[in-house]
C-alpha cells in the first residue's frame, strides 16, 4: 500500500465510509496518516476525591455509602449514588443506564472514571465508567488518541482505519537526510506517524510531535523561500511618482496620522516609486489605522493613471469599506466599483465592463475579485485586508490579474517580530505599533460564571442606551466530549433572560454564506442588538455602535484570538467593555486572563502568550488568524519554527530540485503547501 493510494485500499473502508471520510478531506492513505489526534485521553493514577478539580477527567476509588437511587423524569431514567474515600465524597449520576443498579452495592469498593463538573454549586461526576482494577491498571498511562470527527465518522472508525494503514503502508525512504535529522534531534517519518497516533507513553508522543511540527514548518519555509526567490526577479512596470492627492487627503482628515502611520506611509510610497515590485506586509494592532494607509496608496495609484483593488474577507466589510472610501475620495474625482458574490448577474456584468474598460480606478470586493471573469485593464496595486484570512495561493492568484502589480497585505494579528519575519518570508515587514490618541481604551473584566446574570443585566443596560453587544461561544452545538457553551442553546437561553423587545440572533461558520451576510448586515444596521456568535466574527465586520464583547469559556481561546475578538468593540466614540467569562478556573487560566484584563496592547499580549504556552500545552485551541497548520502552533512551537527555518535556508536550489525529483509527494507538498496555509 502506497501513501498516495486511495483510502479504499485500507481494510474495512468501503464506498460509504470513503464518502464520510472525504468530509474530513481524507482521500488518500497519506491524508489519513496526517489526520492527527486533536487530543489524547490519558488514564492517570487514582485521585483522592478531596483533590478533584472541576473540568478534569479523573479516576476515583471508594465505596458507596448507600444503595443507588433510581427516579424517572419525563421518561428519562436517572440513577444516582454517592462514593467516598478517606478524603471526601462525591455524587455520581447516570442517565438511561438502569442496568447498573444490580452492579452497585453499598459498602463495596469500586473504581469510577469520568469528568468532574459543577452542578448546583457542588462537584459531581456524570456518566462515569465503572472499571475493574484489571481494566484500569491495563490502561494506566496509555494515551488513547481523540480525533477531529464529522457526521458518520466515529473516533473508533478513525482509530481502526489508521491502525490498519500504519501496519500496511510503505513509508518510502525518509526525505529528510539522516544528518539533518540528527542535527535537529528528529525521529524518522515512520516513527513519527506511529508515535503520534499510538504512543506508548508521553515521551514518545512528544518526539513524534516534534518531527510532525518540524515537517510542517520546514515545508512552509521552503515554500516561502521559493516565493521570495520568484519575486526578487520582478521589476516595477508602473510609473507612480505623484503623491499630491494623497498629501491633500492627509491634510483634509479630521485627525492627525500617528508617527507609526507616517513612517509606514513613507515606506509604502518608497516601494511604489522603487525599481522593484512592492511586496509589503503591514502588521498593526487592532485599531492602529492600517486601512487609511491602504486608501492613501490606492488614491496615489489611481491619480497616477492606474487601477488598484482591495480584497476583504466578508461582503459586509467590503460594503462598509466601499461606502466609507467613496465618501472620503469623492473630492478627488476617483471612480469606484464594488464586486461581491451576492450581486445579481446584471450588476456583476456592469462591474466587469467598468473594470475592463478602466472606467473605474478603485475596486473593492471579496474573493469575487479573483474570479476568472474579472479582467483588469491596468491593475498596479493589490491590497488584501485581514491578510491571514487569505491563503498565499489566493494572494498570488490576485496578483496574477495584472502585469506584476504591487502587493500590500495587512494583518491585525500581533506576532512577535522575529516570528513575523519567518512566517511572512516572501514579504517586507512594516510594523504599526501605535494607536491613535482619540481611541477610548476598552475596559476589561475577568469573571467566573457566577457573574453571568450581572453581565446580562449590563448588556441590557447598554442596549437600552442604544448600543449593541456581542456574545462569543466556542461551539456551534452541544458536544458529548466538551463542556463549553454553544451558540444555538445559548441564544435560546439569552432570549428568555433579556427583555422581549431586544432582538437576539446567532451566527456561526456552518451557516450558508447568504444567511451569514444577512445576519451581519442586520447587525451592522442596528436591527439586531445582541449577536451570539462563534469566532466567525473575529474579522470582517465593523460596527462602531457595538460596545460590549462578552466571551464565554474564554480559557478555551488563545490570547491573540481573545485580543482579536475584543477588537470588534471600541470602534466608535463610545466607552466599550470586554467581559472575559471563565467556564473553568485554575491558576494558569487566571494568570493568562489577568494579562487580558490589564492590557489592550496586542504585541505585549503576543509576547506573554509565547511565554506562557509551554510544551505541555500541546493541543490548545489554535491561534486563529495566525497559521492554521494541522498540528504546529507558531506560539507554542516558536523554537521549532526557528530551527526549521534555519534548516530550510541551508537547502540550496540544487538540493531542493534533487529532493523534489526523488520524492514526488514532497514536491507536490512544497509547491501546493501555501494553498492550505493561511497567513
Amino acid at each position: 500500500m502506497k501513501i498516495t493510494d486511495s483510502i479504499v485500499t485500507i481494510k474495512g473502508i468501503g464506498e460509504k465510509t470513503q464518502k464520510n471520510f472525504e468530509k474530513l478531506d481524507i482521500r488518500t492513505v497519506g491524508d489519513l496518516l496526517e489526520h492527527y489526534p486533536r487530543d489524547y485521553d490519558e488514564y492517570k493514577p487514582i485521585c483522592p476525591i478531596g483533590e478533584l478539580r472541576e473540568g478534569e477527567v479523573a479516576a476515583i476509588e471508594g465505596s458507596l455509602d448507600r444503595l443507588p437511587k433510581m427516579k424517572v423524569v419525563r421518561k428519562l431514567k436517572i440513577l444516582t449514588c454517592s462514593i467516598k474515600d478517606g478524603s471526601g465524597s462525591i455524587g455520581l449520576t447516570w442517565f438511561n443506564m438502569p442496568f447498573l443498579v444490580g452492579s452497585l452495592h453499598a459498602g463495596t469498593k469500586y473504581i469510577f472514571r469520568g469528568k468532574v463538573i459543577r452542578k448546583n454549586g457542588v462537584l459531581v461526576m456524570e456518566q462515569p465508567q465503572l472499571l475493574t482494577k484489571e481494566q484500569f491498571y491495563n490502561k494506566l498511562h496509555i494515551l488513547q488518541p481523540i480525533y477531529p470527527l464529522t457526521a458518520g465518522v466515529t473516533n473508533n472508525a478513525v482509530t481502526k482505519a489508521i491502525t490498519n494503514a500504519v501496519k500496511e503502508v510503505d513509508y518510502e525512504e525518509d526525505y529528510l537526510p539522516a544528518a539533518l535529522r540528527k542535527e535537529y534531534n528528529l525521529v524518522s517519518y515512520k516513527q513519527a506517524i506511529k508515535g503520534i497516533h499510538f504512543p506508548s507513553n508521553r515521551e514518545i508522543m512528544m518526539k513524534a510531535r516534534r518531527r510532525v511540527v518540524f515537517d510542517e514548518f520546514f515545508l512552509f519555509s521552503l515554500s516561502m523561500k521559493q516565493l521570495k526567490k520568484n519575486k526578487q526577479k520582478k521589476k516595477n512596470n508602473y510609473k507612480i511618482t505623484d503623491d499630491s492627492a494623497s498629501s491633500q487627503l492627509i491634510e483634509s482628515l479630521p485627525y492627525e496620522l500617528t508617527n507609526a502611520q507616517k513612517k509606514v506611509w513613507e515606506e509604502v510610497k518608497a516601494d511604489l516609486r522603487d525599481i522593484g515590485v512592492m511586496n509589503r506586509l503591514i502588521q498593526g494592532d487592532v485599531g492602529s489605522g492600517k486601512t487609511i494607509i491602504a486608501v492613501l496608496a490606492l488614491l496615489m495609484v489611481a491619480k497616477n493613471g492606474y487601477q488598484g483593488a482591495i480584497m476583504v474577507p466578508t461582503e459586509v466589510l467590503a460594503k462598509q469599506h466601499f461606502e466609507s472610501m467613496e465618501e472620503l475620495l469623492e473630492p478627488f474625482g476617483v471612480k469606484m466599483t464594488l464586486l461581491v458574490g451576492s450581486m445579481t448577474a446584471k450588476e456583476k456584468r456592469e462591474s466587469y465592463t467598468q473594470i475592463k474598460n478602466s472606467e473605474v480606478q478603485i475596486i473593492v470586493g471579496t474573493h469575487a475579485l479573483i474570479q476568472e471573469k474579472v479582467e483588469y485593464d491596468n491593475l498596479a496595486l493589490v491590497v488584501t485586508d485581514e491578510q491571514h484570512r487569505f491563503g498565499v495561493r489566493q494572494r498570488e492568484c490576485f496578483a496574477g490579474k495584472g502585469l506584476e502589480p504591487h502587493i500590500l497585505v495587512m494583518s491585525a494579528t500581533p506576532i512577535p517580530r522575529t516570528l513575523a519575519i519567518i512566517l511572512c518570508g516572501d514579504l517586507d515587514l512594516s510594523v504599526m505599533d501605535e494607536l491613535p490618541g482619540n481611541r477610548i481604551p476598552i475596559k476589561n473584566c475577568v469573571v467566573n460564571t457566577g457573574y453571568r446574570q450581572t453581565a446580562y443585566r449590563f448588556i441590557e443596560k447598554e442596549v437600552e442606551a442604544g448600543r449593541q453587544a456581542y456574545v462569543i461561544c466556542p461551539m456551534v452545538e452541544e458536544s458529548e466530549n466538551i463542556e463549553a457553551e454553544n451558540v444555538l442553546d445559548y441564544t435560546e437561553q439569552l432570549k428568555t433572560f433579556l427583555k422581549p423587545e431586544i432582538e437576539v440572533a446567532y451566527l456561526h461558520g456552518k451557516m450558508k454564506p447568504k444567511e451569514k451576510n444577512s445576519i451581519m448586515e442586520s447587525y451592522a444596521k442596528g436591527e439586531i442588538q445582541v449577536l451570539v456568535s462563534t469566532t466567525v466574527i473575529e474579522v470582517g465586520i465593523n460596527v462602531p455602535n457595538a460596545t460590549v464583547m462578552m466571551i464565554e469559556n474564554c480559557e478555551r481561546f488563545g490570547l491573540a484570538q481573545l485580543h482579536q475578538l475584543r477588537g470588534r468593540v471600541g470602534r466608535g466614540g463610545y466607552q466599550s467593555y470586554c467581559i472575559f467569562m471563565m467556564g473553568q478556573e485554575g491558576k494558569e487560566t487566571r494568570e493568562r486572563m489577568e494579562i487580558m484584563g490589564k492590557t489592550n496592547d496586542g504585541f505585549r499580549i503576543a509576547k506573554e502568550d509565547l511565554r506562557l504556552r509551554g510544551p505541555g500545552d500541546l493541543f490548545g485551541v489554535r491561534q486563529s488568524g495566525v497559521l492554521e497548520f494541522k498540528m504546529a502552533d507558531v506560539f507554542n512551537d516558536a523554537s521549532i519554527l526557528q530551527e526549521a527555518h534555519e534548516a530550510a535556508q541551508q537547502f540550496g536550489e540544487d538540493d531542493m530540485k534533487l529532493m523534489c525529483k526523488k520524492y514526488k509527494r514532497l514536491r507536490d507538498k512544497i509547491f501546493d503547501y501555501c494553498q492550505d496555509v493561511s497567513l
